[in-house]
């Protein structure tokens, strides 16, 4: 019975472990994420995304991953500051929802403006790394 109990809490430690362990490597994933497209940074944009990512905006466009990353390099996109809040890291097996509140000071083709939105990030795991593969953003509402 001891032998049972103590397999049991070992498994229950394991498992906890594990779960911090990814919860943490997704918030870092993120943080690269949201760095390299304040730096328009290609490299990383392309290494932190998944070739199937599908970029949903608040406007209802959506992009895949290279025109992503093109309107980001471009300067189409352009993020100045980017400030996450309220973020939460769910993970079920190798999928990651992350949600956040998202203000940013952008510049999209030179003109300088505030945004607030509610952002789902999808993050899957792909040979080892996170890999964003989807985004959806909304226009922000206060909850009630």
């Amino acid at each position: 019975m001891k032998r049972l109990f103590f397999a049991g809490l070992c498994l229950l430690i394991t498992s906890l472990t594990y779960a911090v362990d990814e919860s943490t490597a997704v918030a870092k994933a993120v943080t690269e994420l949201t760095a390299a497209m304040v730096d328009a940074d290609a490299k990383a944009l392309d290494r932190l995304t998944a070739e199937k990512l599908s970029y949903g905006h608040s406007s209802g466009v959506i992009e895949d991953k290279t025109t992503f990353i093109k309107k980001i390099v471009s300067g189409q996109s352009d993020f100045v500051k980017i400030n996450l809040q309220n973020q939460s890291i769910n993970i079920s097996g190798e999928t990651a929802l992350v949600r956040h509140d998202l203000q940013a000071d952008i510049a999209d083709g030179g003109k300088p403006a505030r945004i607030h939105l509610g952002v789902l990030l999808i993050w899957q795991k792909q040979s080892g790394e996170w890999k964003l593969l989807a985004r959806q953003a909304i226009k922000y509402v206060a909850p009630l």
